[in-house]
C-alpha cells in the first residue's frame, strides 16, 4: 500500500510538471488517502502486536 501511495505521488508530480493539473491533483489526493490508510493500519497493527503479542521464551 505504501508503494502505491508513493507511485501516485510520483504520477501526480510528473503530471503537474507536464501541465495536466487535473490528473496531478487527483493523483496526489489518492496518494494522500492511501498514505493515511497505511498509517492508520500500521498503528493498529503495532498496538495489537504490543498489547497481545506472545512473550519470547528462551530456547532450551
Amino acid at each position: 500500500m505504501l508503494r502505491a501511495a508513493i507511485a501516485f505521488f510520483v504520477i501526480g508530480l510528473v503530471s503537474f510538471l507536464l501541465g495536466a493539473n487535473g490528473v496531478g491533483g487527483l493523483s496526489i489526493e489518492v496518494g494522500k488517502t492511501l498514505l493515511v490508510v497505511f498509517l492508520i493500519l500500521a498503528v493498529i497493527s503495532f498496538a495489537a502486536n504490543f498489547l497481545g503479542g506472545k512473550k519470547n521464551r528462551p530456547l532450551t
